[in-house]
């Protein structure tokens, strides 16, 4: 009985040893997993900071990582075989470019002579002359214009009133502002990215011109009222093309009567070929978009942020597309974690960007890009898909591979439309580069000092974002509309749209 006892109480300690060991391998799994995440996150990041920010892939990278993969064989599922790697040809070095300069650029001449020739000219003859070009610039130059209406007193009536010219209209009455003075700062602020408080102190130092900032951001009030009704008629003309382009961008903004700063959003509309339209509000909400969408009927093309699925399921005639540069980046930072099956992806990407890029090489409309993508980018789409179909279950759903592959199946139906619609682009990348320059300003100017100060900015950002788009000279463009509107009737307004007010100017010049 003893020697039985014995063993059963070795047994069940052994029991308790096998139990407490498997605890032990699963606590250990977890722990190493836990460790290869946190690894790949701290590369991520490292690779945010110090690496390079272009999205551009080296092709010779990706065929290098690619040689000899056989990652995405799988037994049961076997996606259509890549063709043999082409040979990475060598990178070209960028072309040094030489500085031009316009033709009509204003040109000052400076003759010299030699001393011997300027003592004596009767005793030569003028042979030929060496030119040397260079390019000076003077500090922009500021100056007083006086507007000086004279009064008149007729000679034959003596009892006549006084006759005097009306004083031309001007955007803000009783103030120094000038049209080109007003342009000037809008453009500085909202374009160059210069504060009002630096432009005080260059003004002051530079100048000796004393004008407070204070005055400035009243005089950009004024401004942007009076663009008010061309920031109108570009929303409505976004509205009309049944198909835009979509992004939001946070901005700090002060709390004038709760104190503290909080966080509030440019969201951001484009129309691929026209202009560019800000809206300011104060949060993230999908309810943000009714203002702009609550009419819209067609392709809204953003990327994966849930507020605009929740939009369009609540509207009829709304079809989202997506973003394959969201993809591509996903996939990117994925390199960390598994290097070849995300060259695999990256090189696939590669290939659809290659046929838009013949698309846009050979001019090619709506019609004909369609058929480039029906012959070339679906077979791509979907063999993407058998791939990311295969490796979902082989990579931790909380793994940067792994939120790759989540992001692109969870999103694919929007990623598709692309190959449906030619008029559409491949990405999302327009609208970006719209919002890019507010990012540089935010650097400069910090915060919006009030949540109203965020309309008068989204309609400043708008116009000059509109200006860039369509290669604008935007000083040129605000001085012109700017001494313009005063005396213009609303239903003559809409000459002065950026797209109209160019295509007015090129009627001009041809």
């Amino acid at each position: 009985m003893r020697i039985f006892g014995r063993v059963l109480r070795m047994e069940r300690a052994l029991e308790r040893l096998n139990k407490e060991n498997a605890e032990l391998r699963s606590g250990l799994k977890q722990v190493l997993s836990e460790n290869a995440l946190l690894r790949q996150k701290v590369q991520l990041l490292l690779r945010r900071l110090f690496g390079k920010k272009s999205e551009k892939l080296n092709p010779a990278q990706l065929e290098l990582l690619l040689a000899g993969l056989n990652e995405i064989q799988d037994p049961d599922t076997d996606p259509e075989p890549e063709p043999p790697p082409r040979q990475a040809q060598p990178s070209k070095k960028r072309e040094k470019t030489k500085p031009t300069l316009p033709s009509d650029l204003p040109t000052e001449q400076v003759i010299i002579d030699p001393p011997e020739v300027a003592a004596n000219p009767e005793n030569y003859k003028l042979i030929g002359e060496e030119v040397t070009e260079e390019l000076d610039v003077s500090p922009t130059k500021y100056f007083r214009r006086l507007i000086i209406r004279r009064k008149y007193v007729s000679r034959k009536d003596r009892e006549e009133a006084p006759v005097i010219a009306e004083l031309p209209l001007r955007p803000i009455d009783n103030s120094l502002a000038s049209a080109g003075l007003l342009a000037d700062i809008a453009v500085q602020k909202y374009a160059d990215h210069i504060p009002l408080y630096r432009q005080e102190r260059i003004l002051r130092e530079a100048y000796r011109i004393n004008l407070p900032r204070k005055t400035m951001a009243d005089w950009m009030y004024a401004t942007s009222e009076w663009l008010k009704p061309l920031y109108r008629l570009i929303a409505e003309d976004i509205r009309l093309g049944g198909y835009m382009q979509v992004d939001e961008t946070p901005v700090t903004y002060l709390q004038a009567e709760e104190g503290g700063s909080r966080k509030g959003y440019f969201w951001v509309f484009h129309k691929p070929g026209g202009e560019v339209y800000f809206e300011w509000h104060t949060t993230r909400a999908s309810e943000c978009l009714d203002g702009m969408l609550k009419d819209f009927k067609g392709v809204v093309q953003s990327d994966a942020f849930p507020g605009y699925a929740c939009y369009a399921k609540t509207k009829d005639g709304i079809k989202l597309a997506g973003c394959w540069a969201h993809v591509r980046r996903k996939f990117d930072e994925a390199r960390t974690e598994s290097s070849r099956l995300a060259a695999w992806f990256l090189k696939q990407i590669v290939n659809l960007y290659d046929i838009e890029r013949i698309s846009r090489k050979e001019r090619a409309g709506p019609n004909l890009r369609q058929a480039y993508r029906s012959s070339g980018s679906r077979m791509i789409v979907e063999r993407i898909k058998k791939a990311l179909e295969i490796k979902k279950k082989k990579h931790l759903p909380g793994g940067l591979m792994g939120k790759a592959i989540s992001y692109t199946l969870d999103n694919w139906n929007e990623l598709m439309v692309f190959c449906e619609d030619g008029r559409l682009e491949i990405d999302n990348n327009l609208v970006e580069n719209a919002i890019r320059p507010t990012a540089l300003g935010k650097k400069n100017w910090l915060f919006i000092g009030h949540p109203e100060a965020g309309d008068r900015s989204a309609i400043l950002y708008t116009i000059l974002a509109s200006c860039r788009r369509l290669n604008i000279n935007a000083r040129e463009y605000l001085t012109d509309v700017l001494s313009r509107l005063p005396s213009m009737k609303i239903s003559e307004v809409a000459s002065l749209t950026p797209a109209n007010w160019l295509a007015k100017r090129s009627q001009k010049a041809a």
